[in-house]
């Protein structure tokens, strides 16, 4: 019978550790409205595809790997997702130690790399909203630590092809991804020893099913992928007076912002300082994918936290080898400890909001469920128009799929004409008219979520009110439900 070592069984507690406070955290968080389009993209694939049955402003794996997952939850799907890129999280850390350890760290070096990573709060906000940031992060670590293994001789073939997949996919949920892969692909045609031929295969059957996709839908695809993307923000900003947040001094301050709250900041400069010409192997492979990150990270304006997420894997790998060769000196852990303490206290913070007005998620279930009986009680059924289709997932009734971008699309307007807004199932405040509103549609979901816009909320009011044959208020007037002849 085979005994479990004591790095093992420690590495197990710690990765069950790590489960139980993501899962935590990822309760506790307060209500992004960003869930809104991942949650509903997930409800809908389950009987149709991105890009071609709804709008999905993203690349389109997400929706289509979540959908059992979302079908199996049911009303709970929403605090599911949630739970499960919690779980990511978790599992993006635990690949990130295993491939210190593969690149020569010792155990203690990779498990303290590992919790720095844990504590950043680029990786904590990811992992606590139901958005797609945590699963190709966790894919690009998991091939990280292949990639580390092989280095210093013939990668293995079923090794190449496993990150060919990985990377396919990680880039097939969030286009931003396919900077660390290119860097990769290209890294592996100068050094054969990587099969880039094999790196290839594994990318084929994900690169194949995504062109099939835009294939079906074009148009569709061009615009949500990188069209939409691209203006709206832009669009955005400048109507709300925040135009500065797209300059180039701003993206700068931001950027620094975000990896100062933990120590992605202070990693970056131990990497640097320990930095020689005379590196090779792995070391050379990790600082090309850290800069393929990067470059992933600031590409999208404006810059937000959880674009930087491509850069930690590799980085605190690169960490972890730099200080294996080099331990930290005294000074250089107590900066470590400040900005660690420093990347946990938003989640701190919302901690100690959550005590004051409830679990977050514990309150969104109960006031799905108080929704649900307010349509349960009218008999009222058909699908549902919210700018916080979140909420309906938990009604049981099907969610109108020209709200399924949530408020993003609602909001812009000249992007498309009214054309193209059928054609790609697509629904502006520009051209929302009572006639085109189904029966019952539902207000408020946006409004008190953390990012929400009430204005847009009050625009979808005002076409609702004027044909409802009965508007019913639930929970204190926190939502308000419009029938409508």
């Amino acid at each position: 019978m085979l005994r479990m070592t004591s790095g093992e069984k420690g590495g197990r507690l710690f990765a069950l550790g790590l489960a139980v406070l993501f899962v935590l955290l990822a309760l506790i968080r307060p209500v992004n409205h960003d869930a809104s389009q991942y949650v509903a993209a997930a409800i809908l694939a389950r009987s149709g595809l991105p890009w071609i049955d709804f709008a999905y402003v993203q690349m389109p794996l997400q929706p289509m790997l979540f959908a059992p997952f979302a079908a199996a939850l049911g009303d709970l799907a929403w605090p599911g997702l949630r739970v499960i890129n919690a779980l990511l999280g978790a599992g993006a850390v635990v690949a990130l130690w295993r491939a210190a350890k593969a690149g020569g760290a010792d155990d203690r070096i990779a498990t303290a790399c590992a919790a720095l990573l844990a504590a950043t709060d680029i990786l904590l906000f990811s992992a606590g909203t139901a958005r797609n940031d945590v699963l190709p992060a966790a894919l690009l670590a998991v091939a990280l630590a292949l990639m580390v293994r092989g280095v210093g001789g013939a990668m293995r073939r079923r090794d190449a092809v496993l990150i060919g997949f990985l990377l396919a996919v990680a880039a097939g949920v969030k286009i931003s991804y396919a900077f660390p892969a290119a860097a990769f692909f290209g890294w592996a045609l100068l050094d054969r020893r990587y099969r880039p031929g094999m790196v290839v295969i594994g990318a084929l059957p994900v690169v194949a099913l995504i062109a099939w996709l835009a294939v079906q839908a074009p148009d569709a695809a061009r615009f949500e992928v990188l069209t939409f993307p691209a203006l709206a923000p832009d669009q955005m900003y400048r109507e709300a007076g925040r135009a500065f947040k797209l300059s180039l001094a701003f993206k700068g301050v931001d950027t620094l912002k975000f990896l100062a709250l933990g120590t992605a900041l202070p990693a970056i400069v131990a990497v640097a300082v320990r930095w020689r010409r005379r590196e090779h192997g792995v070391a050379r492979l990790l600082d090309v994918m850290i800069l393929a990150g990067l470059v992933a990270a600031l590409l999208p304006e404006p810059t937000w936290r959880q674009y930087l997420l491509p850069i930690l894997p590799p980085l605190f790998v690169r960490l972890a080898i730099a200080w294996q060769a080099r331990p930290p000196a005294r000074w250089e852990r107590i900066g470590f400890a400040l900005f660690f303490f420093a990347g946990l206290a938003p989640s701190v913070e919302g901690v100690v909001l959550a005590a004051r007005g409830g679990i977050p998620m514990v309150v969104a279930v109960s006031d799905g469920a108080a929704i649900r009986r307010a349509m349960d009680q009218q008999g009222l059924d058909g699908p549902v128009a919210s700018l916080a289709p979140q909420y309906v997932a938990a009604t049981g009734r099907p969610i109108d799929p020209r709200f399924a971008a949530g408020p993003f699309y609602f909001r812009s307007h000249d992007l498309l004409d009214a054309t193209d807004e059928e054609r790609f199932t697509l629904l502006s405040a520009q051209r929302l008219t009572p006639d085109r509103l189904p029966r019952l549609v539902l207000v408020g979901g946006d409004a008190g979520a953390e990012g929400g816009d009430s204005a847009l909320e009050a625009a979808l009011a005002r076409a609702a009110g004027p044909s409802a044959q009965a508007i019913t208020q639930i929970r204190g007037g926190k939502f308000t439900l419009y029938v409508r002849r």
